[in-house]
């Protein structure tokens, strides 16, 4: 800019045309090559309100066609993918379209170490589903047709904004997962981002997902990481040797490959297998892990070791996916970690759970804990949870900030929709609501402010409740008798979940 006294670089991306402070994007540090520019600003152009239309539709006409809701993700995610990169499909049978699919999907895998792996789970769990060989050859071109004229035009998958409207079409599909599964906790994309941005992801961040599902916080982590990056070869590296994921579930395994290869890696470390005996991850000096584990896990599923101190009748984790977080800060040992973890681990009245309350305090420092929405997993799983941040490595009775910081985050502006989960709310021009709300819960607690009815910083021991909850004064000014109900509410569901009535 002219009349400047410095070599710093100012960009505006956003599409508004005002040249100022408050539009400026502070994440671009270099100056890109200008076929880049000539794309964000003449190419594609983002639609976040057609997207959403358009799934909802597309939804619609999967359910017509008969594609169970189990693998409609998978399918829709696998489709995508493919027409991204060519699939011819007009005027072919659905057997030859299957074969076209198929096809894509070896030379996208072709570097990939797992590629065999991958390839029969995404060939079993899709292209040889009887849904999908049962679909007419007008039906299986109307779905991809649908996905090619009313999808993809509205998503520059070159953009942050078009990485995220990939990732909002792939896992809306997964909300009708867990509507199948009660005890699937596909953890929202909003809430993925926010503890993305909590715990500190960047260029070089090396994470792990050592129970990661669908991918989302893999795909998240990659997208922060990128954003942070100047060059390609650091973008590249990202890629390559700084996301890391493992997945005991076949579905969900195959979901997470899918995920990944959407948002352009097709050499992701992504396996299946068991995080307990997977350590390829190790040596890669994994300084991140991001992880929501499985809350009553069958003994099959959890650490052998583990297993045998329980009791014969015991069948599921009595740690409720605590053990999980103890044993990967035991493998990974220093940076930083998240986790969602049911409220019965943080409130810790069972012995089970106390005791890796304090197993985790004795080597790890307890930084923070926001306590997320009731609701947060509707329409799948009902657990009401919490994240946790550790700091690996020190002690918590060592650690240079003696108080951890205790978020009240209850109310992340989603509300419950018939039939689409939960959405965003609006404010009264129209835009979302949700921006505001993660900025103001960042703030909080980046600088550890205590809020009345949002946040407070307490010094607690493993005896103690892990729960904003618990240390909180009551903001009496907001209290009404809708406030009174939903809290009546919340209790009886958490006495209920926790056995104390019947």
């Amino acid at each position: 800019m002219a009349g400047t006294l410095t070599d710093e670089i100012r960009v505006w991306l956003d599409g508004t045309g005002i040249i100022d402070d408050e539009h400026a994007s502070k994440s671009e540090r270099v100056i890109r090559p200008f076929s880049e520019y000539e794309d964000i600003f003449f190419g594609t152009k983002n639609d976040k309100l057609v997207i959403i239309q358009s799934t909802y539709a597309l939804n619609e006409l999967l359910h017509g066609y008969g594609i169970n809701e189990k693998i409609r993700s998978q399918f829709v995610g696998t489709c995508l993918l493919a027409l991204k990169n060519g699939l011819v499909y007009q005027g072919l049978t659905t057997k030859q379209i299957c074969a076209g699919i198929e096809g894509i999907l070896t030379n996208l895998l072709d570097k990939d170490l797992n590629k065999a792996n991958k390839l029969v789970v995404l060939k079993s769990k899709v292209i040889d589903s009887q849904d999908v060989r049962d679909l007419k050859d007008k039906e299986f071109q109307h779905l991809l047709n649908d996905i090619n004229e009313h999808i993809l035009p509205y998503i520059n998958d070159k953009t942050t904004m078009g990485q995220d409207l990939l990732n909002l079409f792939f896992t809306t599909f997964n909300k009708y997962v867990g509507k199948a599964d009660k005890n699937q906790a596909f953890t929202p994309d909003h809430i993925v981002h926010f503890m993305c941005k909590a715990i500190g992801v960047n260029r070089y961040s090396v994470v792990l997902d050592p129970c990661c599902g669908s991918g989302a916080f893999l795909v998240r982590a990659m997208t922060e990481a990128m954003d942070d990056c100047d060059t390609e070869e650091q973008r590249d590296n990202v890629k390559k040797k700084q996301i890391f994921g493992i997945e005991y579930e076949e579905t969900a395994f195959g979901l997470a490959t899918t995920n990944m290869l959407i948002h352009s890696d097709g050499n992701s470390n992504i396996v299946q297998g068991n995080c307990f005996n997977v350590e390829s991850y190790i040596d890669a000096g994994v300084n991140v892990v991001l992880m929501n584990p499985p809350y009553n896990a069958q003994r099959k599923h959890c650490d052998p070791e583990y297993v045998k101190t329980w009791k014969a009748k015991t069948k599921e984790d009595p740690s409720k996916g605590f053990h999980y977080v103890y044993e990967i800060a035991e493998r990974v040992k220093t940076g930083r970690l998240a986790v969602l973890l049911p409220m019965q681990c943080a409130i810790g009245y069972d012995a089970e759970i106390k005791s890796f309350k304090r197993k985790m305090l004795e080597k790890h420092t307890l930084d923070a804990v926001f306590s997320f929405p009731p609701d947060m997993f509707h329409p799948g799983a009902n657990s009401n949870a919490c994240c946790m941040v550790f700091n690996l490595g020190t002690r918590h009775e060592n650690a240079s900030i003696k108080e951890t910081f205790f978020g009240y985050f209850k109310d992340d502006g989603f509300i419950k929709k018939k039939n689409l989960g939960r959405i965003e709310r609006t404010d009264e021009k129209g835009r979302g609501v949700w921006n505001a709300i993660e900025i103001e819960w960042l703030n909080l607690y980046s600088k550890r402010i205590t809020k009345s009815g949002f946040a407070v910083t307490k010094e607690v021991t493993a005896n103690d409740e892990w729960l904003a909850e618990a240390y909180m004064e009551t903001d009496y000014s907001n209290l009404n008798q809708e406030s009174f109900q939903n809290i009546l509410n919340q209790y009886l569901g958490y006495l209920i979940s926790t056995g104390r009535r019947k």
